[in-house]
């Protein structure tokens, strides 16, 4: 599974601290906290017929990330809604677009890791793009990485961070392996999820994901534990071993970048009868529903076209 390039980003307009610039013209300081040391925040948002869905809750991990790493000053909501509403008009954008907004803890005076170093504010990024979900609908295949996922008391998965290495160096694995991605573990040896999404599995009708101990606070995570609720699913969080997954009826992941999208193969053993279940298919299905449903307006119909 590998992205590729969409025509209509060729001229992309991308937003730095309220700069509307050409994608080739886009830059940070190489003193910014984001190059010295990867100190910087972010979510992924997507936009369905100019709504975002649910952006609020989005916005509540950034900002919590953000505390939780000390930064001296957040952007209001407002602001940084703002942000991503001008990003898209400069870009007519209005569907189908996947929005990567970063907050990084701003420029610092001089090199060095020291947050003290940093005193003239953040640096608020938007980056949109013309982005389909990312995910065959066919079925993925995930290879166990032996990278593992670091608990709250080495670095707490809740921090929404841009310290990315584990998840890269766990994909690097997934491709060298002839995998879609990558599944990793906690350091106990129980799932966390792979290196992009979260993971669902479905054993006689009960779907079960991870508990939030190495892995985040994911929005599309949560929206798939309240179509359970809402549809009287039986589910619940809990761990889950390698030998749990192997045995599943079905296994999915999701995440904003790509929806929800079923596993059909991990480790070289095949998931159900190779095929999307048809759990993973009816919660699909009402995901589409909800994400027709929900969402803050940030876009017309006139900007998008």
């Amino acid at each position: 599974m590998l992205q590729k390039f969409d025509e209509r980003n060729r001229n992309l307009i991308v937003n730095v601290n309220g700069r509307l610039v050409p994608r080739d013209d886009a830059g940070v300081s190489p003193f910014d906290s984001v190059v010295q040391g990867g100190d910087a925040v972010w979510e992924g948002l997507r936009l369905y017929r100019g709504r975002i869905f649910r952006l609020e809750q989005h916005l509540d991990r950034l900002v919590g990330s953000a505390k939780a790493l000390a930064f001296g000053h957040v952007p209001a909501r407002e602001a940084i809604v703002e942000e991503i509403r001008r990003t898209l008009e400069a870009n007519r954008m209005f569907d189908g677009v996947h929005i990567r907004l970063t907050l990084t803890r701003g420029v610092k005076i001089t090199s060095g890791m020291d947050p003290r170093l940093n005193q003239s504010g953040p640096t608020l990024i938007v980056l949109a793009e013309h982005k389909a979900p990312v995910y065959s609908t066919d079925g993925l295949s995930l290879v166990t990485s032996s990278v593992r996922r670091f608990p709250p008391d080495c670095l707490d998965p809740k921090i929404h961070h841009n310290n990315l290495v584990q998840s890269i160096l766990a994909k690097i694995e997934a491709n060298v392996a002839g995998a879609d991605d990558a599944l990793m573990l906690d350091t106990r040896g129980f799932v966390a999820e792979t290196n992009a999404t979260h993971v669902f599995v479905v054993e006689r009708g009960v779907v079960r994901t991870p508990r939030l101990v190495a892995c985040p606070e994911g929005i599309t995570r949560g929206a798939v534990l309240d179509l359970c609720r809402d549809h009287a699913v039986p589910h619940e969080e809990c761990d889950l071993s390698l030998t749990e997954v192997y045995r599943a009826d079905e296994v999915f992941c999701s995440g904003t970048m790509g929806e929800l999208a079923a596993v059909t193969r991990v480790d070289g053993r095949g998931i159900g009868d190779g095929r999307p279940g048809p759990m993973t298919r009816r919660l699909s299905e009402w995901f589409r529903g909800l994400t027709a449903e929900e969402g803050t307006v940030v876009a017309g119909e006139a900007v998008g076209g």
